[in-house]
């Protein structure tokens, strides 16, 4: 069964949120910050796939197919996406994709 709309935008305002803690803390290990990002990524693939195009039309600024593919890319060939990369996502692009996710769900019924 697939989840609400709604959870899976507040599955994706969480990841954004964990991955904002992370990269923002310098007492966690580098190699540790760069597989818990990798992993929320996946999580926000996984979440966005479940959005309707009803909904993402409305956020244009984001590449949403873009988002949607990172889960096979970062499972399947994780060595392709260095870490620093990963990193320059986290702290450019998943703020932007967070603050879509907030307002997308700020229209939710």
């Amino acid at each position: 069964m697939t989840p609400p709309v709604e959870q899976s935008l507040d599955d994706v305002i969480a990841s954004c949120d964990r991955i904002r803690a992370y990269v923002s803390d310098p007492a966690l290990p580098e190699a540790l910050v760069h597989d818990a990002v990798r992993m929320r990524l996946v999580d926000i693939a996984a979440a966005v796939q479940r959005l309707p195009p009803t909904m993402t039309r409305h956020e244009p600024a984001v590449p949403w197919a873009q988002v949607s593919a990172l889960a096979e890319r970062l499972t399947r060939r994780p060595a392709e996406t260095p870490a620093s990369v990963l990193l320059g996502t986290a702290r450019t692009d998943v703020p932007v994709l967070c603050a879509a996710a907030r307002r997308m769900r700020a229209r939710c019924p």
